[in-house]
């Protein structure tokens, strides 16, 4: 069952909570990573792509707390299903996250040859496929009816407009007391008092997630889906 439900954007600091909130108690926490990891968890994912009734304890079960897309996408359904759960919106300057989310585009899939990748290369980005109605449809409420993951990124004012959207909507939804809105540049007090949980010794664990990121698609075009034990180092 959820006890922390996050809603920022992928390119927010989302694999420095994903270390943070595990090291925190609050963990294992789901990310993209663990969707791309396995079959499973992508069939998990697959209904949501529709418009009927969603089992949130099947969808993510095993764990404890959530950042990233798909699943911070859908905060305001996990927030309805875990009523106790609290929320981090996670925040960043809205220019240079659109930055970032190009970094994201052009170290990603995209950039595989286009005559296509051989095994297991091949093999993972086939199941990775496997998500475009759900990224399709997430698109589409993002950045309006008939966006598909194929039409490519879109312009800068368009991006940052639906960022700031989206913090709009978050902030608007949710009383003070269950929602934390988070940089995290800010560190473990205001996360660690927001939870209700002691700060640590050590530094927060501020990750690089194009970093992340990169080292991960290495290590799953390379047929490795074991843990990427990068997101728990501080």
């Amino acid at each position: 069952m959820l006890t922390v439900i996050g809603a920022g954007f992928p390119r927010t600091g989302t694999s420095s909570m994903k270390a943070a909130l595990e090291r925190l108690g609050f963990g294992p926490c789901h990310h993209m990573y663990d969707v791309m990891s396995g079959p499973a968890r992508i069939d998990r994912w697959l209904p949501l792509a529709g418009d009927g009734p969603v089992d949130w304890d099947h969808v993510l079960e095993g764990f404890r707390s959530s950042v990233d897309w798909p699943a911070s996408h859908f905060w305001r359904e996990q927030a309805l299903a875990y009523p106790e759960a609290k929320v981090v919106l996670t925040v960043r300057e809205p220019h240079a996250w659109y930055r970032s989310m190009m970094t994201l585009i052009e170290t990603g899939p995209r950039a595989l040859s286009p005559e296509g990748p051989p095994p297991p290369a091949g093999t993972f980005l086939a199941e990775v496929g496997r998500l475009t109605p759900l990224l399709d449809r997430m698109a589409a409420a993002l950045f309006g009816p008939g966006r598909t993951m194929a039409d490519g990124p879109v312009d800068e004012a368009s991006a940052v407009a639906a960022f700031e959207r989206h913090t709009a909507t978050v902030r608007a939804s949710l009383p003070p007391e269950r929602l934390l809105v988070f940089d995290v540049r800010e560190g473990w007090e205001p996360l660690c008092r927001f939870l209700e949980v002691d700060v640590p010794r050590e530094p927060f664990p501020h990750l690089n997630d194009a970093k992340s990121l990169q080292d991960f698609m290495a290590r799953m075009l390379r047929g490795d889906t074991s843990n990427p034990s990068f997101l728990t180092q501080a």
